[in-house]
């Protein structure tokens, strides 16, 4: 049940959004192309069993561990806020 300026399902539309929005920002950061043979930053070299799963892959996975955990203390402002969240 909405209330005040926000139309019925009002909620569930906004977290919708919200995992569409992370969905999308995730598939945009996925590596394309070829995989390194060596790590970008740490120049360690890169199992041959994850640059099978994952094509494109350029950083060993303790320097990927260091990039997610950087990304991730950026997230989590919801900028689709309702009007109702902003009146109170």
């Amino acid at each position: 049940m909405a209330g005040g300026f926000a139309k019925d399902g009002a909620v569930q539309e906004q977290i919708d959004a919200s995992i569409d929005d992370e969905i999308n920002r995730a598939r945009s950061h996925l590596p394309q192309g070829e995989s390194a043979q060596r790590c970008d930053e740490c120049d360690k070299i890169i199992p041959q069993a994850r640059r099978e799963a994952l094509p494109g892959v350029r950083l060993c996975i303790a320097c990927q561990e260091l990039v997610d955990q950087q990304h991730s203390a950026n997230v989590g402002y919801n900028r689709r806020g309702s009007k109702d969240s902003q009146l109170r």
